[in-house]
């Protein structure tokens, strides 16, 4: 039976660990005695992170890969060999309404954000079958439970993390192996990939502090935990199914859930907002 898995002595390897919460749970990885590999489409970003895990006297190493790639994905992973642990967390979004986004970035979030699940885990998988241990993380979101307005992208790609992980716990379970699974759904983080957004009741939604996540993730690999559910009001939000759409629908109007995305420039936009004042400034 899974009981999760002991990061100390393990391998493991982390997705868009170059920044954000990836940053930090290859950090707090490192501290725990894992060895880490970071895969991330930035070379410069991955190698940063990496060697700030040696300074403090950790293993660590980093790869940049495009997990979108099915080649680029399995040459990366001979090289990188096995692990123990995946933590599937690379993400994209584009904050667009369906008829704004375009082509290419419709297909860029659902490639990085549910196909890419495929590939990686496919790529590390049958190595965690073979040795009887391993946890398969996938960070899911929130959004992945109700769907929001100016994410159809984003949310139907988390709705498709969450059953990737929820079928993979099932086969996994099904065919008797020892591997398990955790998929976690947090509301906003303070990232800055979802800059802008804003919440109407804090104290029932608040935005995440990326510290607070990254840790109860690590936490949660080593107890078994198979969901993560964050907030805690969150986890409200299957009940709200038995509801008649429209109910469900004013429910969520009430919470405000889809005007969050309102005034969201991500943190390309926040980056260009700081350069214009920046610039503005100089100009003075």
């Amino acid at each position: 039976m899974y009981r999760g898995t002991r990061l100390r002595g393990t391998r493991v390897l982390i997705t868009g660990g170059a920044s954000g919460i990836g940053r930090l749970m290859a950090l707090e990885s490192a501290r725990r005695g894992a060895e880490v590999v970071i895969w991330d489409l930035s070379a410069d970003g991955g190698a940063a992170v990496a060697a700030e895990i040696v300074a403090a006297g950790g293993l660590a190493s980093s790869y940049s890969v495009d997990v979108t790639d099915t080649a680029h994905v399995g040459e990366a992973a001979r090289q990188t060999g096995d692990v123990d642990v995946v933590v599937n967390n690379a993400g994209v979004v584009s904050g667009k309404t369906l008829l704004e986004a375009s082509e290419s970035a419709l297909r860029r979030t659902l490639e990085v954000n549910v196909l890419a699940l495929y590939w990686v885990t496919r790529a590390f998988l049958p190595g965690m079958i073979a040795r009887g241990r391993g946890t398969v993380v996938t960070i899911a979101s929130a959004a992945g439970l109700v769907g929001v307005a100016r994410q159809t992208d984003y949310s139907a790609s988390k709705f498709g993390a969450f059953g990737f992980t929820e079928s993979l716990r099932a086969e996994l379970r099904a065919d008797g192996h020892d591997v398990g699974t955790l998929v976690v759904c947090p509301y906003y983080i303070n990232t800055g990939m979802f800059e802008g957004v804003e919440t109407k009741f804090p104290a029932l939604l608040p935005i995440l502090e990326e510290h607070d996540v990254a840790l109860k993730v690590i936490d949660g690999i080593e107890s078994g935990r198979e969901q993560i559910i964050l907030p805690p009001f969150a986890r409200l939000v299957p009940l709200m199914r038995f509801l008649p759409t429209r109910a469900f629908d004013r429910v969520a109007d009430f919470f405000g859930i889809n005007h969050t995305m309102d005034h969201f420039v991500g943190r390309a936009g926040a980056k260009r907002v700081a350069a214009g004042k920046a610039e503005a400034a100089a100009e003075k």
